[in-house]
């Protein structure tokens, strides 16, 4: 079957088309990679599927259909008749979920549950055979893997105004969880801030309002960045353990013994197919009477079909350490490309940060300081040593007239 020979069974995706010398390979078509690549990009300079869409259709880029129909590229299904330049945020969420992009061919991604039935079924992501590495690919690997992880965790929100900011999202309420929404000064525009969306002054629950300045928060988070960059740099083995930690290892230990055990349920379903095979024929030349076949063949059936759920479980459990272990190496190589950042952008906050829990300032000894703790992608909170050279980032900010605040890491503080 060529499904599982590496043939792509269907379609090649928008930014891709059949090789014209061999149909069964697809190649790039740079004009559409290109509004892939901006797609994704787009999506880690945190913007959402419909702001992407927006923009696509502000620039007049042609949506898929409309420019496989321009290409004289034909495609199954009838559409919607809607403008050629009309993209959807559901078209952009179907680009930045295809794994294709990496280079990968897909393949028993839906069934049919008969040959009459030509509609087609989702099919469990169990059940798919992937091919890695087949064609060129559009999107890195890693630049994918970001992007999955910041995919429906992000979302954004803009002031009434319609102004954007990069924290967006990003920030949760230290004491109720609460996203915490973006505002600025009536009084002056320049001074912008957040604060938490469930404030009981605002007829939530959360007692206090956990404001916090964006000039703040962007000090802040690039002297952390900063810090966790020179920490990666100069102390490299320690940096791999914060970032691994024991409970990692613990983990590594554990999929290499999963991984023996896999190897060992294997081994005896293969041999028991060959058992199967051997009390088959002794049946047939009459060794093995008819009574005694079907008992001992019904046992390996049973057998079987227990081995071949632990094996399931067993895949699923290994793949899922594997992607976490991927991500982790994903992690250390991100924190390494932006050694020299001077600057805090959109995209280094999305690429580097899941989230920053925000901590109500409080006044300590009279001085006021304000607690974040930032959790990073793959790999959570990372605790740098307090023996090392590497200073906390002294940011203060005026927030109002003579009052000063200072920030503080929350496991200092705590």
């Amino acid at each position: 079957m060529k499904g599982n020979a590496g043939e792509p069974m269907g379609q090649p995706p928008y930014g891709y088309i059949k090789d014209p010398d061999n149909p069964k390979r697809w190649i790039v078509d740079d004009e559409a990679a290109q509004v892939v690549r901006r797609i994704y990009s787009m999506t880690l300079e945190g913007y959402g599927t419909e702001q992407i869409a927006a923009q696509l259709e502000k620039d007049e880029i042609l949506t898929p259909r409309a420019y496989w129909l321009k290409k004289g590229i034909k495609r199954p299904g009838k559409g919607k008749q809607q403008p050629a330049t009309k993209w959807n945020s559901s078209t952009v969420t179907k680009i930045l979920s295809l794994q294709e992009y990496c280079g990968d061919i897909l393949n028993f991604k839906t069934y049919s549950k008969s040959y009459k039935n030509k509609k087609r079924l989702e099919n469990d992501r169990e059940n798919w055979v992937i091919f890695k590495d087949v064609h060129e690919p559009i999107i890195e690997r890693s630049i994918f893997e970001q992007v999955q992880q910041k995919r429906g965790k992000i979302r954004k929100r803009r002031t009434n105004e319609g102004e954007h900011n990069m924290f967006s999202g990003l920030l949760v309420c230290a004491d109720c969880g609460s996203n915490l929404h973006f505002h600025f000064n009536q009084g002056n525009p320049e001074i912008k801030y957040f604060n938490c969306s469930n404030y009981k002054g605002n007829r939530g629950s959360c007692t206090s309002t956990h404001y916090v300045r964006v000039d703040f928060l962007e000090q802040v988070v690039l002297g952390e960045i900063r810090r966790l960059t020179k920490f990666a740099s100069l102390y490299e083995d320690e940096f791999l353990k914060a970032v691994i930690g024991h409970s990692q290892q613990a983990a590594e230990t554990d999929r290499k013994l999963k991984e023996k055990e896999l190897k060992a349920l294997l081994a005896r379903d293969e041999e028991l197919d060959g058992l199967f095979e051997r009390i088959y024929e002794d049946n047939v030349s009459g060794k093995l009477s008819d009574d005694r076949f079907a008992k001992m063949s019904r046992r390996y059936e049973d057998e079987q079909k227990e081995l071949a759920e632990k094996i399931k479980k067993l895949r699923s459990e290994i793949e899922k350490q594997s992607s976490q272990a991927m991500t982790t190496d994903m992690f250390i190589s991100l924190v390494r490309k932006y050694t020299r950042a001077r600057k805090l952008t959109p995209r280094m906050l999305n690429e580097l940060v899941e989230k920053i829990e925000v901590y109500n300032a409080e006044k300590i000894d009279g001085v006021w300081e304000q607690r974040l703790r930032i959790h990073y992608n793959c790999v959570g909170e990372i605790t740098i040593p307090k023996m090392l050279p590497l200073p906390i980032p002294d940011v203060t900010v005026n927030t109002r007239k003579g009052v000063f605040v200072n920030y503080t890491p929350a496991e200092i503080a705590g």
